[in-house]
């Protein structure tokens, strides 16, 4: 008897779908740990958007939990999916590194900046071993530069190359304490040994690893989508995603264009109808960095305003689970910016958000993304901009 294919999932059913793996449709009675692995990770090169993120997700959140976790090395912060600084579970940070390894070494040690020094990539393998030794406790990168310059012996390593180095080098970075933990110059701590550059079968293991994590917190999705979350080539997220349904572990959907989709058997798909709740959102939420096709939550004509030129994704308010707008903390409480008019009962919902979060604020930082404020003065296509009282 052949088993009968699963409906295709229309476009909002899509989007319910990442709300409810994402921990967005309703906040959740979970530890810190758990929700960052029902995640996958929290992007977090701004320090305080890991804590608005949990704060969005988690019931009764307490920033305290995080700063724990974090001191603790539970949850640690490194360089790993799409070059960027996250914030993942320790116990994924090895199959998450070696998933993303030949994208860090190829964009890292063949870096202009690198080579031009005249170091070779050959010679850092040669160095990490050492430098990781020698930050077996917590060095600054001045220190850990001026190692890997001694250890290296073929000249000077400019600080570009220094960084690029460390970005590479597998560490963890050093928490400070509260507010958010990491200043704009942590020190670092070795995660472990060097990768294992000559194993291929190492990375194509870890990535199946992401694969299966990627699709518990935002499937259904496409190799495509895979890609992009990782920053890795789309043949080899397909391969990963492949193996899965090989093994029982993935099937395969239709998407509502007849994109190939992937998801895990039995996962949550709720209906397109499912209420979804405002919801004011991290810089760089992964939810509109997680999808080659950022429509899922991005609408098309808003994505210029939210992911900026440089790179820099504001923070956004989410209403009906699509983004709206965007906010920024402001004397008095929280700028909201509504991209389209709002009924009074979104308004009263953001207002309500702006209220919990002004609290969480209030405590640790008000201005939390006040250095992005050049944004607002560049403007904004706000159809109604309103200052919610926290």
């Amino acid at each position: 008897m052949t088993a009968t294919a699963p409906p295709a999932p229309t476009a909002r059913a899509l989007n319910r779908a990442t709300l409810a793996r994402q921990l967005l449709l309703a906040r959740e009675p979970v530890g810190v740990e758990e929700a960052v692995r029902r995640v996958v990770a929290l992007q977090a090169q701004q320090p305080g958007s890991p804590y608005v993120a949990l704060w969005n997700r988690v019931a009764d959140f307490d920033p305290a939990g995080l700063d724990a976790a974090v001191e603790e090395f539970r949850l640690v912060r490194s360089t790993l999916m799409r070059i960027t600084l996250h914030l993942v579970h320790a116990d994924d940070y090895r199959p998450f590194r070696e998933a993303v390894e030949p994208t860090l070494r190829g964009s890292r040690l063949r870096d202009r900046r690198f080579t031009g020094t005249g170091i070779t990539p050959d010679d850092a393998d040669a160095l990490l071993p050492d430098l990781l030794a020698y930050a077996d406790r917590p060095r600054g990168g001045d220190e850990l530069r001026a190692r890997a310059e001694e250890a290296w012996g073929g000249g000077s390593l400019t600080p570009a190359a220094g960084r690029l180095l460390r970005q590479y080098a597998p560490l963890w970075h050093v928490p400070s304490g509260p507010p958010w933990q990491y200043t704009s110059s942590p020190g670092f701590v070795a995660a472990g040994p060097a990768p294992a550059r000559t194993a291929p079968e190492a990375a194509a293991e870890g990535l199946e690893v992401l694969a299966r994590r990627y699709l518990a917190g935002f499937g259904p999705a496409s190799a495509a989508d895979l890609g992009q979350f990782g920053l890795v080539p789309r043949g080899r997220a397909r391969a990963a995603l492949d193996a899965l349904v090989r093994d029982g572990a993935a099937e395969l959907l239709a998407g509502p264009d007849g994109t190939v989709l992937y998801d895990l058997p039995g996962a949550v798909r709720p209906d397109g109808d499912a209420p979804a709740p405002p919801r004011l959102m991290a810089m760089w939420d992964s939810t509109l960095l997680a999808y080659a096709d950022r429509s899922r939550i991005l609408p098309p004509a808003y994505r210029r305003h939210v992911i900026r030129i440089n790179g820099d994704v504001l923070p956004t308010l989410l209403v009906d689970g699509y983004v709206a707008g965007a906010w920024r903390p402001v004397a008095g409480g929280i700028e909201a910016a509504a991209f389209h008019p709002l009924t009074a009962g979104d308004w009263d919902g953001l207002a309500s958000e702006a209220a919990s979060l002004g609290g969480m604020l209030a405590d640790r930082d008000p201005r939390v993304y006040g250095r992005y404020d050049h944004w607002w003065a560049k403007g904004l296509p706000a159809a109604e901009t309103r200052v919610l009282p926290c």
